[in-house]
């Protein structure tokens, strides 16, 4: 067995081994070690090797999933042996026989499909990049639902759309594979390094047309030698995976880059669009505007939503079909309340592709077709094309979903070998074994009863167990009688326990038999009707998958237009200018978080736009002031009104945006070396060298990581760049308050400010942005609210005012001279001002000659009265 399990293992050294023994996968040596500890199971040993101890560890089948989810979470990759014949026929060649065993799939974090280990709403990708001379390009697939798709992707725009994908695995050439692994893995994917071969485009035209059994790959779209190579790569690791089973895939789609809205990696991380700085989900835009009912529904959120379109007619029709919703709100409560009882038939699909489904996944489809025929006739005739598209995806399946519903019983169980799926009336031969079967059970209680009566034993049993079968038990009180002739001529003693005696007979045993053939060629008969049940379906994939597609369209726009009612969002004006015009925007996260308190939002204007050229909002104002949420909020507009949504505003007006680029936020880059300052030049480089004139950029707190003047000369040349050379819109903060001056020597560079109010000593915060410059940062006052040292605060305050008197009345003396000048820092701060004592008001002079415990009702009240009409 040994011999049997380092011959398989050394096929598949980069893999933990999963033998199968039995009930059990077990693992040996190295591969023993590293996962008792990452699953956190006991380490044991079985046996010697080379005179030293193998270690061993093991898991159930019956709990498989749930250890391999640990181990992909953790890195690792899992080669899955099973047992491929019965021990029973491997003693038949001889009693030391090994049973035959075969590794039938390889688990990587890419090629998941099970439902247990997959998050329901979102995508599990599988990409691959490929380079041929002068191109690159990048294709991806999600094996759980068919979505297959290439783009071209130079090297450097490669963090980016592993940005925007998410993939959980990337297949990269073993050439290639050193230098690129690095970005791979920064985007919390998997590397996998394949050999050149993967990778060779001619041999991957050949291997994409036996994919799809056809003769070329015209018929789907011409495609550059880069993504030939790159979609090749996948569907032979993808071979090599599965074992030949391969997924159902669709035909690959095309994008281009001029198609969705670019959107680099840091972008995507400071606006948390699809996941929060802290990695997780809530939090994100996603989370907070997503109100789909299917699983398919979220996954087209998440894809429109990291991918906001480009093209004007697309979008419109978007929202044509947003706005028909609104229009015709009972069809759109009647539509999410239909969609609610949808299936995820893309993974149902796909399981049964690979042969990991069951009659569940049938029964999964035949919901899903179901309500596909009774959402269609719902939406009826007169629907913007959106939905009279998808509606027209969602008929012709009565056929199927009635040979479905008609084999199948209303709730299947999960697996096959669990039986009785298949609906009674459906196969003759079927219900013909099952009366056997079933009416055994009843001459098995009516022999009971017979033999009761005959030997005069009432408590006789007739029961069952696995090791003898059916068996007749008796007390040992009774046994004796039984053991005694006449009864002993017809009662075979089997068994003695320590309160019970066991009996057989033959007739007994002849039943046995036959009752237990019967059910065993009903479980046969129901596998049987099960494949073709499986292959009628796989026949009809390709309309299927349509369905499925059609109805996460209708989910998406229901969902939408349900959240705009909800929330009251706009239907912006999305042209080809190059407009930005939002009143009363609001940010969609902070507002949700604000609410759960019973704090209003204040909404803002923003107008990025001077006589029809791109203009730049120079904000200015102090911390905590809202000029972050501010920010970002312009830019979530931007983006959710391409994705096809309405938008959080009074009013919008998008010229079509190409580019979104922020720039918020400090973070360092340890593991790379990078300061914070250095990773803000780095993006605030990206930004200045890609920005086209139809980008939208947001930059907060340029230069701040450095000397102050420093600072301040990098965010004024950044500014005067974003205005003379890339011409853009933007919105630009900044605690500079010399840069304001720039609003006077720029034509496109107009001031706003985030007010505020002081009042007695502090400072409220009115989240208001208007027009002009702040006259001072607050930064002290805010430094109190933060919770600092009553010391350190006064202490900053002294040294604050010096240095503002100085560089009022020292005609531009050094900072360093002033502090000089400045008493050092003292254990006990020098005093401040004395304020004057806060005058008494009128209502604290009434209660102050106010004892409650003489007050009688009336007083009471009328007291009341009296301090209300003080106010």
């Amino acid at each position: 067995m040994m011999a049997q399990y380092l011959d398989i293992k050394a096929q598949h050294r980069d893999a933990i081994l999963f033998y199968r023994m039995g009930d059990f996968y077990e693992m040996f040596f190295d591969d023993a070690v590293a996962a008792a500890e990452a699953l956190d199971i006991a380490l044991t040993k079985r046996g010697q090797h080379l005179g030293q101890d193998i270690p061993m560890c093991g898991v159930p089948v019956v709990r498989g999933e749930e250890y391999l989810l640990a181990l992909i979470r953790k890195g690792f990759r899992v080669a899955i042996a099973e047992q491929m014949e019965d021990p029973a026929e491997a003693k038949k060649r001889g009693s030391k026989s090994v049973v035959r065993r075969e590794v039938v799939r390889l688990v990587t974090p890419g090629t998941l499909t099970e439902e247990t280990l997959l998050d329901a709403r979102r995508h599990n990708f599988l990409a691959a990049w490929a380079q041929v001379r002068d191109d690159a390009a990048l294709a991806w697939v999600d094996i759980s639902t068919g979505e297959f798709r290439v783009t071209p992707c130079p090297a450097p725009r490669l963090g980016p759309e592993l940005a925007r994908l998410a993939p959980r695995e990337v297949l990269l050439s073993e050439t290639a594979g050193e230098d690129l692994a690095g970005i791979v893995t920064d985007h919390a994917a998997t590397p996998t390094l394949l050999g050149r071969a993967s990778f060779d485009s001619a041999a991957a035209e050949k291997r994409l047309c036996t994919l799809w059994n056809v003769t070329t790959l015209e018929g789907f779209g011409s495609y550059g030698r880069a993504e030939l190579a790159a979609m090749g790569a996948i569907a032979d690791y993808l071979d090599l995976t599965q074992r030949g089973k391969l997924p159902l895939l669709r035909p690959p789609v095309r994008e281009t880059a001029a198609s969705a809205m670019q959107i680099d990696a840091a972008t995507r991380r400071n606006l948390e669009i699809t996941a929060s700085l802290s990695g997780g989900r809530e939090g994100s835009l996603l989370a907070a505007i997503d109100m789909t009912v299917t699983a398919a529904g979220g996954r087209l959120l998440e894809r429109r939503l990291a991918s906001p379109a480009r093209d004007l007619a697309v979008i419109r029709a978007r929202h044509d079909a947003l706005r028909f919703l609104l229009d015709n709100r009972r069809l759109a409560e009647d539509l999410r309340a239909a969609l609610r009882r949808v299936p995820d038939m893309d993974r149902a699909l796909s399981r049964l592709a690979l042969d990991r489904g069951g009659p569940r996944d049938l029964a999964a489809i035949r919901a899903g077709l179901e309500q596909a025929g009774a959402i269609a006739a719902q939406i009826g005739a007169g629907a913007p094309a959106v939905l009279a598209e998808a509606t027209v995806a969602l008929q012709g399946h009565e056929g199927l979903a009635q040979s479905l519903s008609d084999a199948l019983v209303p709730e299947p169980p999960l697996l096959v070998r669990d039986g009785n799926f298949i609906a009674p009336g459906h196969d003759g031969e079927l219900d013909e074994t099952r009366a056997l079967r079933d009416q055994g059970r009843g001459v098995i209680a009516r022999m009971q009863a017979d033999y009761a009566a005959q030997t005069g034993i009432g408590s006789l049993k007739i029961k069952h167990n696995n090791v003898l079968g059916y068996f007749i038990e008796t007390t040992a009180t009774h046994a004796e009688k039984m053991r005694a002739p006449p009864l002993s001529e017809r009662f075979i003693h089997r068994q003695t326990t320590a309160n019970q005696v066991r009996f057989t007979t033959l007739e007994l045993s002849d039943l046995e038999t036959r009752i237990l053939n019967a059910a065993n060629h009903a479980l046969d008969i129901e596998k049987r009707l099960y494949e073709c049940l499986k292959a009628l379906v796989l026949d009809h994939a390709g309309p299927i998958g349509l369905a499925a597609r059609a109805l996460a369209e209708i989910d998406l726009a229901a969902a939408l237009a349900e959240l705009a009612a909800a929330e009251d969002w706009c239907e912006p004006v999305v042209d080809d200018s190059h407009a930005f015009e939002v009143e009363g925007g609001r940010h969609p996260v902070v507002e949700r978080a604000l609410r759960r308190t019973g704090t209003p939002f204040v909404a803002n204007d923003c107008a990025l736009t001077d006589g029809g050229t791109p203009a730049i909002w120079l904000l200015t104002g102090p911390n905590m002031a809202g000029k972050s949420t501010f920010l970002r909020q312009n830019a979530l507009i931007a983006l959710l009104a391409q994705a096809g949504s309405f938008v959080p505003a009074r009013r919008a007006r998008i010229g079509l945006v190409s580019q979104l680029f922020s720039r918020v936020g400090a973070a360092d880059d340890l593991a790379r070396g990078r300061s914070t300052f250095m990773v803000e030049m780095v993006e605030t480089a990206g930004i200045l060298n890609q920005a086209d004139d139809r980008a939208l950029v947001i930059l907060d707190e340029i230069g701040r990581g450095t000397a102050t003047y420093d600072g301040l000369s990098i965010a004024w040349a950044v500014l005067e760049h974003l205005h003379d050379t890339n011409r853009c819109r933007a919105l630009f903060a900044t605690h500079y308050h010399e840069m304001t001056a720039l609003a006077g020597k720029l034509p496109g560079v107009e001031n706003a400010t985030v007010s505020v109010k002081e009042w007695q000593g502090e400072v409220i915060f009115l989240h208001e942005v208007r027009k002009g410059a702040a006259d001072r940062s607050y930064g002290v006052q805010v430094a109190r609210l933060a919770g600092l040292p009553q010391a350190v605060v006064d202490r900053a305050r002294v040294v604050l005012e010096a240095l503002e008197k100085g560089e009022r009345e020292g005609g531009g003396a050094r900072p360093k001279a002033l502090i000089d000048d400045l008493p050092l820092f003292a254990a006990s701060p020098p005093p401040t001002p004395p304020r004057a004592a806060p005058q008494p008001s009128a209502v604290e002079e009434r209660l102050r000659d106010v004892h409650p415990d003489t007050l009688t009702p009336l007083e009471a009240l009328q007291l009341v009265y009296d301090l209300r009409g003080l106010l």
